[in-house]
């Protein structure tokens, strides 16, 4: 089965398309080699996926007839990421919600009296 053709029928894209479009970026790639989107998966291989700033690291265990249910994703593979991943994606949306939307105006006179606390004050190497 192709790569594109396997994320897509384990849940990892919601499209064939999206998954090919993967491939063709970069972001997929089994036995640590960056790979198109025809390339054949075996069981055993192990692929990384980028996605959401996150690397998926999966083991495939068999290959699937054709897309699958939610429930029975885990029949076809292994998911090896590391915790670590999602947490650095949670500290990441963490520090988002501090910066101020796209088009929410100017910043406030108490958002102006931050910024200037924070540009004015002195660091240790000025000391």
């Amino acid at each position: 089965m192709r790569i594109d053709k396997y994320l897509w029928s384990t849940r990892y894209f919601k499209t064939r398309n999206i998954g090919t479009e993967a491939c063709k970026k970069g972001q997929v790639k089994i036995n640590s080699k960056v790979v198109k989107p025809a390339r054949e998966v075996y069981p055993m291989d192990k692929i990384v996926v980028r996605k959401n700033q996150i690397n998926y690291e999966l083991t495939v265990l068999d290959i699937p007839k054709s897309r699958v249910g939610a429930k029975l994703v885990d029949i076809y593979r292994k998911d090896t990421t590391p915790k670590e991943a999602f947490e650095h994606d949670a500290l990441l949306q963490y520090s988002k919600d501090y910066y101020r939307k796209k088009g929410m105006g100017r910043p406030t006179k108490k958002d102006r009296r931050e910024i200037d606390d924070y540009v004015d004050s002195p660091t240790d190497s000025e000391e």
